[in-house]
């Protein structure tokens, strides 16, 4: 069979989806005219912005009279549970890691998952060209990680070639000079590495969606393996459910891929990766099958929301100045949307309130879906996340995570006491010139609120890589939330220059003049552990009395602009954080200050 069916997968920024994009090139899918954008299968607006794979994409090539179906994995863990789903759809993987950074978190999740399948690997040392890239000790971090995690003699002897997918080069040997220009030695391998499909090309159809797609015209859409048989248009088929039932229905569309297309096809055949429409209510791992031979395969595995939220309508003062879709109604509907094509997204609306519950994989996860309600003109309300606590066996349990840290060693000491304080347990600790590797297990309420104070403690010089790792006994420590207060407007109206000079000698300020800002809305950080109240849109008195340009003359400081993850990660359980397609504002979730005053107080007389 002249199929090949792989997955690439990698860490998060390795160059799994710039190496797609030279494979394509090289094996001129594109036309000779037809101009190529870098990352091409990158086609969500945010995708492109932040240089990471959201969600798996699916594309193929013909090479040597070869079809090789390519799966582009995400290499964000919040988006893991994709990887694990697609292995069951390919025969090999390309393993791609970084010739600088080496073997990361990400690396052994992915890899982790591939070695279950037994799939077969084939390894690419990417960016051999950047500037202090270490290709032995890259090479053997990749061998030992095969090792450590139990690969046995057939899937330790892999291949091993090297690339620079920025410069569109390759070649069998590490060697800088042997580079050329094309990926053939990548393809090659491929054809001669990686078996055919394990599939039975007679017999009744048969085939397990791993992943989801939605549109608008045909409704939701599986995307599988084709494992026995073929299947055409127009054909009847028998729907296995994960209950146990059984209903027929009728194929309405066949979607194959070639380049960047998604094209209509009549048939699909064993072996074939394909996409059926006409089955409207489908799920992730339910067997698709002949009506003559009625079977079900094992369910897929689908990792479980670690992290929940709170979307709600915006109650704010400002509410419907920015956006267009505002009701509760509307909300619902995009949140149901997407239920239909992400698998590992939980909704829940709350009782007698206009709020949703929303659970996902991890603060990415929600915080992408919250960007593009933004974008697509929605205003909402959102809470600070939680991690989901379950219990078992009358244990409370709570997620923990896989940290890796790279910090230049002035700032170690900074982050041990850091990571101490959220609990943290150190593993391992590795040092490498002037920068030192350190390895935590972490229980993910630790994780909560940390990017910002990080950032800070390394000066932007750390990096920080997480995993999911696994539930275990609740930590009975106060971890997760802000320890610093906030400064907090008690007026509505524009932040005038006069206010915030006598304000921001109490901390650090997130607004600049004329910013609108209404009663309980969050405009800084205190200097203190205490939330604090403050003017900010007090005018100066007008005197007859002439002032000498000194006078005139005030300079204030920058103010802390913030993204929204770091909004999400700041913001504490009695805030909340307002969402337009313009702005975020953090706000309290009591707004009038008297009413949050006696609220706070009761808080701390139950406390008592």
């Amino acid at each position: 069979m002249n199929i090949r069916n792989i997955a690439i997968i990698a860490h998060v920024d390795h160059g799994k989806t710039t190496l797609v994009n030279q494979l394509l090139i090289s094996s001129h899918t594109f036309r000779s005219n037809e101009k190529i954008i870098d990352r091409a299968l990158d086609s969500n607006d945010l995708e492109r912005e932040r240089g990471i794979t959201i969600l798996a994409k699916t594309t193929s090539l013909d090479f040597d009279g070869y079809r090789i179906n390519i799966l582009d994995t995400p290499g964000h863990a919040d988006f893991g549970g994709e990887v694990e789903r697609i292995m069951n759809m390919v025969d090999g993987v390309l393993l791609v890691v970084d010739a600088y950074e080496g073997v990361m978190p990400q690396t052994r999740f992915v890899l982790k998952k591939a070695l279950e399948m037994k799939v077969k690997p084939i390894v690419v040392v990417n960016k051999v060209d950047r500037e202090n890239a270490d290709i032995d000790r890259v090479l053997d971090e990749t061998l030992n990680l095969f090792i450590e995690l139990g690969a046995d003699d057939s899937l330790l002897d892999y291949k091993v070639l090297y690339a620079s997918a920025l410069k569109g080069t390759s070649s069998y040997s590490p060697s800088i000079d042997s580079q050329r220009l094309g990926m053939e030695p990548i393809l090659k391998t491929i054809i001669k590495e990686i078996p055919e499909p394990r599939v039975t090309v007679d017999g009744p159809f048969l085939m397990q969606p791993a992943l989801l797609d939605y549109n608008d015209y045909v409704g939701r859409i599986g995307i599988g393996l084709v494992k026995r048989g073929s299947i055409k248009v127009g054909d009847t088929i028998s729907l296995s459910r994960i209950n146990g039932t059984v209903k027929q229905y009728r194929i309405q569309k066949i979607f194959g891929y070639f380049g960047l297309n998604r094209i209509e096809i009549e048939t699909a055949k064993a072996g074939d990766i394909c996409a059926i429409a006409g089955i409207p209510d489908i799920f992730v791992g339910e067997t698709i099958c002949s009506p003559d031979e009625v079977v079900a395969l094992p369910l897929l595995r689908i990792d479980p929301p670690t992290l929940e939220m709170t979307f709600g309508v915006n109650t704010s003062p400002f509410s419907g100045k920015d956006g267009k879709l505002l009701t509760c109604t509307k909300i619902e509907e995009r949140l149901k949307k997407e239920v239909e094509k992400d698998v590992s997204l939980k909704v829940e609306k709350i009782p007698s309130s206009e709020s949703f519950m929303v659970s996902g994989r991890g603060e990415l996860h929600l915080s992408i879906l919250i960007e593009n309600m933004r974008r697509e003109g929605f205003e909402i309300q959102v809470s600070k996340p939680q991690v989901i606590i379950k219990e078992i066996d009358g244990v409370k349990m709570e997620p923990f995570e896989d940290v890796q840290i790279d910090v230049p060693e002035i700032y170690l000491g900074s982050i041990i006491d850091l990571m101490s304080n959220r609990a943290a347990e150190l593993v391992k600790m590795t040092y490498h010139e002037n920068q030192v590797r350190i390895e935590y297990v972490i229980p993910s309420r630790g994780l909560l609120g940390f990017m910002n104070t990080f950032l800070t403690q390394t000066h932007g010089y750390g990096i920080i890589n997480h995993t999911y790792k696994e539930y275990r006994p609740m930590i009975s420590l106060n971890i997760g939330e802000r320890k610093i207060g906030v400064l907090i407007a008690t007026e509505t109206g524009s932040a005038t220059t006069y206010a915030l000079e006598h304000t921001e000698e109490r901390g650090t300020m997130f607004i600049s003049p004329g910013a609108l800002v209404y009663e309980g809305m969050i405009v800084g950080e205190n200097r203190y552990s205490n939330d604090l109240e403050v003017t900010v849109v007090k005018e100066r008195e007008k005197t007859n009395q002439r002032s000498t340009s000194k006078d005139q003359t005030v300079v204030l400081k920058a103010p802390r602009r913030m993204t929204l993850e770091q909004c999400l990660d700041y913001i504490n359980q009695d805030e909340l954080l307002e969402i337009t397609p313009n702005t975020y504002r953090m706000r309290k979730k009591i707004l009038n200050t008297p009413e949050r005053k006696k609220y706070e107080a009761k808080i701390n007389r139950s406390k008592e």
